[in-house]
């Protein structure tokens, strides 16, 4: 089973370029997408009616804000859109599908750069994504979370780590959640399948962030250490253009 992750930066841009050839090609058993920056209201039926896939969408009030979308070749068991946490689920950052095999959170987690209380807004939701992966744990299931975290985690995983030390996506603190959420029996994917490999996820689209590859790796599958057996692979897919991020990928056996 194939996984894909990719932050779009606006599914209604991104389809004006070779999103849909590409899909097509890529032919994922899920795609999760984040930043679609759609309401339902803007939802197009090119974007919706996607053939051979069921697609659910998560809408942020604000408009032209956040959202995800997950596209998937199998009906899922079960489709929750958010946490029950209104000022998280308002935003529509969270889309979670359930399957016989594992339950799939599709997550689109905050930017703290703006300001003290977006970061403070960033930490409390991931404090929150733990605390609501944990219960699901408990209850027996085995979850894959994937989505734009927003932070890299190591200096492996960002370009400039000198130079952005104070910079939110790269706090201490936030580096010290993603060391949490390991330690509470999560395994990032691609670390565990590439354990030296530097590769990134997002480049700035200032200064030819991209062309020099001065990137940041801040999207991720996640899955319960209970999903280990079945990791086959995990790939960052840097050469597929289209947003300010590229699409990240995991392959699961069953």
């Amino acid at each position: 089973m194939k996984i894909i992750s990719w932050n779009v930066n606006g599914l209604r841009a991104i389809l004006k370029k070779e999103f849909l050839p590409w899909f097509k090609e890529a032919s994922p058993d899920i795609l999760c997408i984040q930043e679609t920056k759609l309401q339902e209201a803007t939802l197009e039926e090119e974007a919706k009616n996607i053939e051979g896939y069921y697609s659910y969408f998560s809408f942020a009030e604000k408009k032209g804000y956040s959202g995800v979308a997950t596209y998937t070749k199998r009906k899922p068991n079960n489709v929750y859109h958010g946490i029950g946490i209104e000022k998280f689920d308002s935003e529509g950052r969270i889309l979670i599908t359930e399957f016989d095999e594992f339950t799939l959170l599709n997550i689109y987690f905050p930017n703290g750069q703006m300001n003290e209380e977006r970061l403070n807004y960033k930490m409390e939701f991931y404090d929150a994504i733990l605390d609501y992966c944990n219960d699901l744990v408990k209850g027996g299931k085995k979850l894959v979370i994937c989505g734009d975290y927003n932070t890299a985690h190591t200096e492996m995983d960002i370009k400039n780590a000198k130079a952005n030390e104070k910079t939110s996506g790269f706090l201490p603190m936030e580096r010290e959640w993603l060391d949490k959420f390991i330690s509470n029996g999560y395994t990032d994917t691609f670390r565990y399948i590439n354990p030296e490999e530097v590769k990134y996820s997002w480049w700035s689209y200032r200064f030819k962030a991209r062309e020099r590859n001065t990137g940041w790796r801040i999207d991720y599958h996640f899955i319960t250490d209970s999903l280990k057996p079945n990791l086959k692979n995990a790939e960052i897919l840097n050469e597929v253009f289209g947003s300010d991020h590229c699409p990240i990928t995991i392959e699961l056996s069953f």
